[in-house]
């Protein structure tokens, strides 16, 4: 029984050791699926276009300039993201409040002791692999070897895990890259069309291909976007996390559960002039202790429990 767990632990280890390897990969996958859309969109088909003139040269116009406003929104939020950190567990954190008891009262340094030798303690819960105790709502990372706060998943996309900090950037990430992959398919679709018809398509092989490899991939991504955008919008409305969803499927009650607009204001901000923007205003910052991945305010019907 020893080994088979020894060996189980082994090959997680390997696992989580593959996915920080991919790190580089998928950014450069990622750029590299943004060069072929490029190439395809304005290089190819419509930045020649423009010199046509009458309605084809202004609907080019019209569909680059959207192209070029999606496609720096979507590289914004998306190296807001890879660049930011989710939110970790700052040094010597101890919790303020007996979230169980709902005394304010920090626990002592003996109550902690007690935390590391009885995992079944309702308390607070502690993270055996970080040696510290976890704030509300955060889970330790196995790729990161860490403790995130708030944390979501860890995604290989983005080369980071989502937590606290960066998951409104990532909902951003999903949202401009919906967009922008369904405006390419719609306006690649027409040229994609015609490679089945009898007509003779202008064009050398190379750009072709292009045209037709971006069409394809787009539509892929605008379909698989399409359904974790759907599912992070339910997330959003529930106030609750992918980890935190699984975790409570069972329970019909979810203390942080405020509404839909409250939820919605913990991870986007009060500022509507944000919503879209991969930033929050010092204002929000400030007047909103959830932003900053620590504290939450729940249901004033647990609070008085």
């Amino acid at each position: 029984m020893h080994r088979s767990g020894t060996a189980m632990a082994w090959n997680v280890f390997k696992f989580c050791t593959a996915l920080r390897g991919l790190g580089s990969i998928m950014i450069l996958l990622v750029l590299g699926v943004v060069g072929v859309t490029y190439y395809a969109v304005v290089l190819t088909n419509y930045g020649p276009a423009l010199s046509q003139g009458g309605v084809d040269s202004l609907s080019a116009l019209t569909i680059l300039v959207l192209f070029h406003l999606l496609l720096a929104m979507l590289l914004w939020s998306y190296f807001s993201v890879v660049f930011t950190d989710p939110g970790v567990v700052p040094p010597n954190w101890r919790p303020a409040t007996d979230e169980e008891r709902g005394e304010s009262d920090p626990l002592t340094s003996l109550e902690f002791v007690g935390l590391q030798t009885d995992s079944s303690n309702p308390r607070v819960r502690f993270c055996r692999k970080c040696n510290q105790p976890k704030p509300p709502r955060c889970h330790h990372c196995s790729v990161c070897s860490r403790c995130v706060l708030k944390m979501d998943h860890h995604c290989v996309w983005v080369v980071n895990c989502v937590g606290a900090l960066n998951y409104k950037y990532f909902l951003l990430f999903l949202f401009y890259t919906f967009l922008e992959t369904t405006l390419v398919t719609l306006v690649l679709m027409p040229h994609f069309i015609a490679f089945f018809s009898d007509e003779e398509i202008p064009g050398t092989p190379g750009t072709l291909a292009t045209t037709f490899l971006a069409f394809v991939l787009n539509l892929a991504f605008a379909l698989s976007v399409m359904g974790f955008l759907i599912m992070h919008i339910s997330l959003v409305a529930g106030n609750t996390t992918t980890i935190e969803a699984y975790e409570k499927k069972t329970s019909a009650r979810w203390r942080y559960d405020l509404g839909r607009k409250k939820n919605f204001e913990q991870v986007f901000g009060m500022d509507k002039r944000y919503w879209f923007i991969p930033g929050y205003t010092e204002e929000d910052l400030r007047r909103m202790p959830e932003l900053h991945g620590l504290d939450y305010p729940s249901k004033p019907d647990f609070d008085s429990q």
